[in-house]
């Protein structure tokens, strides 16, 4: 079956699927637009497969041409619409588009990237064609989807997605979370990011209500609209949760109708799970992890576990099987750590023609994730770090993420992110950039003087940096790569 097909199939006509900017869209509504815009791209005569970029905010427009573009059997390459207009050109160009669709108030910031594509904005969705929605048949192998990688710690590749892929994960995360078509979700995660784009699968999938948030850098008003709209799931990036929980009224705002809370995208300390589940105490807090190369998520924790297995991202979302293999590629002991591989039918086939980088990550084995963990006796997996994010010190491996859950044990502070930085002596040092809650007066000595007492002598940071914010890529995620070129500029004390 068709994926946009599969999306779309169970939203009653006259319920709501859409709620952008204010404005209500249904089913039925949904649906046309989507026709409307495959019209508008079938007319471009693109052959299957042929590459079609979808930029701009997350909004009806996005959607409905997300879904036009898989329908026809072309493939969707969602891009930020944060980019330069350099790393747009690159991008299209990379998997070679034939077409965008773009919004238009984007289309003259980024004209010069998009030299030779059929431009299609969203004036099409005023087009006077009538909707087109063929009865074509579609090879479930085939790429739906070349979703970029984030790029936290090196240039972004395009990952294939197929029809298959987006099915088999959609159908694993509405099985463990439980949720509903009733369901009503608040999405401030951009649908170009895979943790996004998986809450869109989920709730059109089940027809059920997508409410878009495109505003967090102002998070009250995230709190407003799961409030207004009665959202009753949420989900967020690291980033998204320590502004919640540290610098609104999040903790101290009663949300009835959120039954649901979904964390990944990168670890949030101990710490903040234990604020997140005091602040709304009658929802349920997912802790998940996942890659962009598995569609979007690989494991989660269930709710009731969260006290028992503090700091575990769970086991094997259903479809999933992970192990952490050592070197010699055999399955560790509890207590020791190797690096976590995953098999399942949400797992790309690869890269998009980058067969030397797509044979290092889909190995044998299992894709590769990158990320050393390890595993308890009960087969409950706990991330030490990013392979790439340790840090070499005095001969020592630090793990950044240790670092900062001991930091963020300080209340005064709102986010930390320790990175290495080149160091004749050390090799690299430790260098920790935090930023604080409103008001707080907290001084870089304090902070120093908290890690002496949380933190062995190797892993204290040579140096703290009080900064604005941080700075977060086009997904929220913390841009270490930023961090460790980071000339002192906007530093407020050190």
């Amino acid at each position: 079956m068709n994926i946009s097909d599969f999306l779309l199939g169970a939203g009653d006509p006259t319920a709501p699927a859409l709620t952008d900017a204010g404005h209500t869209h249904s089913y039925a509504q949904l649906r046309h637009a989507a026709g409307v815009l495959a019209a508008e791209l079938a007319a471009l005569g693109l052959p299957p497969g042929a590459r079609v970029a979808v930029v701009g905010a997350n909004s009806l427009f996005w959607v409905a041409g997300y879904l036009a573009v898989m329908k026809l059997n072309l493939v969707a390459v969602p891009i930020t619409d944060k980019s330069t207009p350099e790393d747009v050109q690159r991008n299209v160009r990379l998997v070679e588009c034939s077409a965008v669709l773009i919004d238009r108030r984007l289309s003259r910031r980024f004209a010069g990237a998009l030299d030779g594509l059929a431009v299609l904005t969203d004036d099409a969705l005023g087009s006077a064609r009538e909707p087109h929605w063929p009865a074509a048949s579609t090879d479930v192998n085939a790429d739906a989807v070349l979703m970029f990688t984030s790029g936290t710690t090196n240039v972004p590749k395009a990952v294939r997605i197929t029809h298959a892929n987006i099915r088999a994960n959609t159908e694993s995360i509405i099985t463990y979370l439980g949720l509903r078509p009733s369901d009503r979700v608040l999405v401030i995660l951009p649908f170009y990011y895979c943790y996004g784009a998986s809450l869109l699968h989920t709730h059109l999938r089940l027809g059920a209500h997508v409410v878009l948030c495109n505003s967090f850098v102002y998070p009250e008003t995230a709190i407003d609209l799961l409030d207004t709209e009665q959202c009753t799931v949420f989900a967020g990036v690291p980033s998204s949760f320590q502004l919640l929980l540290r610098a609104t009224t999040f903790t101290s705002r009663p949300l009835p109708s959120l039954r649901i809370i979904q964390q990944a995208g990168g670890k949030l300390p101990p710490v903040m799970i234990d604020e997140l589940i005091a602040a709304q105490p009658s929802a349920e807090v997912f802790v998940m992890y996942g890659q962009t190369e598995a569609t979007a998520r690989l494991s989660y924790l269930p709710p009731h576990l969260l006290r028992e297995k503090r700091g575990s991202v769970g086991r094997g979302i259903p479809g999933v099987e992970l192990a952490v293999l050592d070197e010699e590629m055999r399955a560790v002991p509890p207590g020791l750590r190797g690096e976590i591989y995953a098999v399942g039918d949400n797992i790309s086939p690869g890269y998009f023609r980058d067969p030397e980088g797509s044979a290092a990550k889909f190995t044998s084995h299992g894709l590769r994730t990158g990320d050393l963990a390890e595993v308890d006796q009960d087969g409950y997996i706990f991330i030490v770090d990013r392979r790439d994010d340790f840090i070499k010190s005095w001969g020592y491996r630090v793990s950044s993420q240790e670092v900062e859950a001991a930091v963020l044990r300080m209340e005064q502070l709102v986010s930390a992110a320790v990175v290495g930085v080149p160091d004749d002596e050390a090799g690299e040092a430790v260098t920790l950039f935090v930023t604080t809650r409103p008001g707080s007066d907290v001084a870089t000595e304090d902070i120093l003087a908290h890690c002496r007492r949380e933190l062995a002598k190797h892993m204290v940071p040579r140096s703290v940096h009080i900064i604005d914010a941080m700075p977060l890529n086009a997904n929220g995620k913390i841009a270490k790569t930023s961090l460790r070129k980071h000339d002192g500029s906007k530093v407020l004390s050190v």
